[in-house]
């Protein structure tokens, strides 16, 4: 008979409490910095939260956590001699993959470790995958095989408004960020397997919405199964004009728009909105 398997991943994933509570996900928070006072995501800071401290300009910064509440947490999950599987953002952004390695062979349970190459809605879609094939007796081969093919179909796209916190947390020079600001310059970046990359730019957010007209295009032979709307307090009409503009009007895509994590947040700005698609058959990918 073959283990039990527990889902664990970290406060960047983006979750609805329903889907945390139905498919019993243990989530690891991650850290951030506010004015010089450490709050860990979650627990003593909301979204709502950070989205007020950003509008009143406080940038924040990241931290990973700490390795003893992984080991700590492995160790927890594992004494009835279940298997924990770690789904974890990627490792592009954060150094958080790395630590839960570290920790996975410190601790007394049976840990493996994926890296979700993903993050945000991304990372929920492998985690909720994870949780099904748990629960159907999947063994932890059968899963990260899934988890593999789900990355295969998701795209990860940042719509960012302004570029003050990608200058602060040092993604883009001050040099080049005082440029953009005196032109309103729009970027959309991708996350990608190894790298996080300047997709367009333009100077309003028109070119917000070609993007999507564009991914819309791109999904008209392999349909959209799911598509997250993941934003910095972005105003809901601009939040619906992307969605009619990416989604056919026939579609039955499943639709989330929720705020995005602290720790997400702290990267794209006020006004930022995570473009993440999952589609029914591999994405192409530039060679």
């Amino acid at each position: 008979m073959t283990k039990p398997i527990k889902i664990v991943t970290d406060s960047s994933v983006q979750l609805t409490p329903e889907e945390i509570k139905e498919n019993n996900i243990t989530i690891i928070p991650l850290s951030v910095e506010v004015n010089g006072k450490n709050y860990i995501d979650g627990e003593d800071i909301s979204r709502e939260e950070l989205v007020e401290q950003l509008r009143k300009g406080n940038i924040p910064k990241t931290s990973q956590p700490a390795m003893g509440r992984f080991i700590d947490t492995f160790n927890e999950l594992g004494k009835d001699g279940s298997q924990v599987l770690a789904i974890l953002i990627s490792d592009v952004l954060s150094g958080t993959f790395e630590t839960a390695l570290s920790a996975a062979d410190m601790s007394d349970a049976d840990v493996t470790v994926i890296n979700s190459k993903s993050t945000d809605r991304g990372l929920a879609f492998q985690v909720l995958a994870a949780a099904k094939d748990a629960r159907e007796g999947k063994t932890i081969a059968e899963i990260k095989k899934h988890c593999a093919d789900i990355y295969s179909r998701t795209t990860v796209d940042v719509l960012v408004d302004n570029l003050d916190c990608l200058v602060a947390g040092g993604r883009v020079s001050r040099f080049a960020g005082a440029l953009t600001k005196l032109i309103n310059l729009k970027i959309i970046v991708r996350l990608n397997e190894h790298s996080l990359d300047v997709f367009t730019k333009g100077r309003s957010r028109k070119t917000f919405i070609k993007h999507c007209k564009e991914l819309a295009e791109q999904h008209k032979d392999n349909p959209i199964q799911a598509l997250s709307l993941s934003n910095v307090g972005t105003d809901p009409e601009f939040l619906e004009k992307i969605k009619e503009t990416i989604l056919p009007e026939n579609s039955d895509a499943s639709y989330l728009a929720r705020l995005t994590s602290p720790i997400i947040m702290t990267h794209t700005g006020l006004n930022a909105v995570g473009v993440i698609t999952l589609a029914e058959k591999p994405e192409e990918t530039d060679a």
